[in-house]
């Protein structure tokens, strides 16, 4: 599944494509992606101009001229291609099967946005996961009303950490991915980010709290850790498992630079360290970290 990086990039993306341009006709293929489509849903977003394109966790927000707004959220292999009038295709999430079918051949084109400049938006989902609604409030939509602050906003503090590890006994991994705590932490930045913070995937989250609630001192390095993991990841156009591609049609090349991540049984990067990174299962997911620098 997308994290928060690959879906700023592809939120990115359409907001280059999409943004100030009308949208002059919609086509649904079928009624329904992991959910129903909203009632009349072609015919609320035919004529609307994009205002602007958004991200709020792992869903883009898309805002209409006439005060809603579509949500979007890509699932396990939501991609959107861009086709523009003069036949150039530009994919804004080819993250998944190199196999699968491709966006723009029928095959699994759900929904196909027409803008009144000739671009066309096709959106591709072979496993039909992912989620489009229009809302007028979507700040207390149902899928983001529990979601918790921005990575990459300003409340993602050291005392925000603190108050919420605050007699924790989970692994502080697991914390972190939380949605309704932080919203848009996934399985790879958070293992890169422990790694960055020098801090163990499976320490609990509560023992990085004083008496008090006072942030302990790694807090704030853990904080920047996030922050910049991300942000290096969206800068690099995010990672590329298999096939992901940004907005230029390029691949996004942040795996490249993974430290920890999917790198089990390598020597740890961390100059004079000299342990191995180790995979363990933590909820059903795999966490990478070295065990001597990481405590």
């Amino acid at each position: 599944m997308p994290e928060l990086p690959e879906v700023e990039t592809v939120a990115q993306g359409l907001a280059r494509a999409m943004q100030g341009r009308r949208i002059a006709q919609v086509r649904a293929n079928r009624a329904d992606l992991r959910l129903p489509l909203p009632h009349n849903f072609t015919g609320r977003l035919a004529g609307q101009r994009v205002e602007a394109v958004t991200r709020r966790a792992k869903y883009i927000l898309i805002q209409l001229s006439g005060g809603e707004s579509l949500l979007v959220h890509l699932g396990m292999t939501g991609r959107f291609t861009v086709m523009e009038p003069n036949g150039k295709q530009l994919s804004l999430g080819e993250l998944y099967d190199e196999a699968g079918p491709r966006a723009g051949n029928g095959t699994h084109d759900h929904i196909i946005f027409s803008l009144d400049d000739g671009t066309r938006i096709v959106y591709n989902d072979p496993r039909r996961f992912g989620v489009m609604d229009l809302t007028s409030e979507t700040s207390t939509h149902p899928l983001t009303l529990n979601l918790g602050v921005e990575p990459l906003g300003a409340e993602l503090t050291p005392r925000y950490l603190a108050d919420v590890f605050a007699g924790r006994k989970a692994p502080l991994k697991s914390v972190l991915m939380d949605q309704r705590l932080i919203a848009g932490l996934g399985n790879i930045y958070v293992s890169e980010a422990l790694f960055r913070a020098g801090l163990s995937p499976r320490r609990k989250a509560g023992s990085l709290v004083k008496g008090g609630k006072r942030p302990d001192r790694r807090l704030s390095k853990l904080a920047r850790a996030i922050r910049s993991v991300l942000a290096d990841a969206i800068a690099a156009g995010g990672s590329t498992l298999r096939d992901y591609a940004q907005a230029d049609g390029s691949l996004g090349a942040f795996q490249h630079r993974f430290l920890v991540y999917d790198r089990e049984g390598r020597p740890c990067p961390r100059r004079g360290c000299g342990g191995t990174v180790r995979r363990i299962v933590q909820s059903g997911r795999s966490t990478f970290y070295c065990s001597r620098c990481q405590r």
